[in-house]
């Protein structure tokens, strides 16, 4: 795979001269939010990874070949979703040997973006254990990734429908660092807090870019997630995002929607149950993680200029 990742220019000069990269996924592009909102905040936020000091590599798959750094056209093509598809680790693969295009999750974002040298990646929320996961084994991907890929990933917790405390638990088995950024409990996606403490908690990225570094200087060699709660202007009550998610699962349940249609099905019910207020906070807090984990990147690259400096 390595020898067929294309890492486009302005990602690959910022790579070699030791300037601060964030990896951008473009499932939220193609599968998140509608046309042409989506694209909009696609440009957003690589405009706010550049003000805070970092290269954006927004990452997929185009035309059968694993892209760090899409540019214009190519965010174009995906954010009007035709015929682009929704690629995990297992996916790429297939998708890569078909010569088709698709958008990656979180799972395969880090694992693009780590093969190509990226230590920092921003997203919404990550994937995890579904409700009623302890039966159906209906897990993500995504906490196997973060367990085996060294990459910090800024993010607003898992997302609001999935199964916050078992995911917690997962997590925890897999070693994987959940640290919380100036918050102590693990956010909720679309709320602040979702009652589960976090044990670790930093109160600037220069703090958590020292985490990072302790932790893989250890030779550990999983994510660590730095959890990022939403804009408290933009966040969501929790009691009636929890009415909304009972509603739309039951929904999903009677319609026959699983595995992977799940998500994307849940999201766009909550949109409408909501009129729209759960597309503005994830829109909200997509700019706050990003603006973060820009400057988790500057801080990481700070960190290890004064300390090789010998100060």
């Amino acid at each position: 795979m390595k020898r067929d990742l294309r890492v486009t220019r302005p990602v690959t000069e910022a790579l070699s001269a030791g300037r601060p990269v964030l990896a951008l996924e473009s499932t939220v592009i193609a599968h998140g939010l509608p046309y042409p909102r989506n694209a909009e905040v696609a440009h957003r936020l690589e405009s706010i990874a550049r003000d805070e000091g970092a290269q954006p590599a927004t990452i997929g798959v185009v035309d059968g070949r694993p892209v760090v750094g899409l540019d214009e056209e190519a965010i174009d093509v995906f954010s009007r979703g035709d015929d682009v598809l929704k690629a995990s680790v297992r996916d790429l693969g297939p998708i890569i040997a078909s010569s088709r295009s698709a958008a990656t999750t979180v799972a395969a974002t880090a694992l693009l973006a780590r093969r190509a040298g990226i230590e920092v990646f921003a997203t919404g929320g990550i994937g995890g254990v579904h409700r009623g996961g302890e039966r159906s084994l209906d897990i993500s991907a995504d906490l196997v990734s973060l367990s085996r890929t060294p990459i910090a990933v800024v993010c607003a917790g898992a997302k609001a429908v999935l199964d916050l405390p078992r995911t917690m638990e997962v997590l925890e088995t897999l070693g994987v660092p959940v640290i919380g950024l100036r918050v102590d409990e693990f956010p909720a996606f679309y709320s602040t807090g979702s009652g589960l403490e976090l044990e670790h908690s930093m109160q600037s990225e220069a703090e958590a870019a020292r985490v990072v570094d302790e932790h893989w200087a250890l030779g550990l060699d999983t994510a660590v997630l730095v959890c990022n709660p939403p804009p408290a202007d933009a966040a969501l009550d929790p009691v009636a995002v929890a009415g909304w998610i009972d509603a739309a699962l039951s929904d999903a349940d009677a319609a026959g929607v699983t595995g992977k249609r799940l998500t994307p099905w849940l999201l766009a019910a909550l949109a409408d149950a909501s009129e729209g207020a759960t597309v503005e906070t994830n829109i909200a807090l997509l700019e706050s993680n990003v603006r973060a984990a820009a400057r988790l990147a500057v801080a990481m690259r700070r960190g290890r200029s004064t300390r090789i400096g010998g100060f």
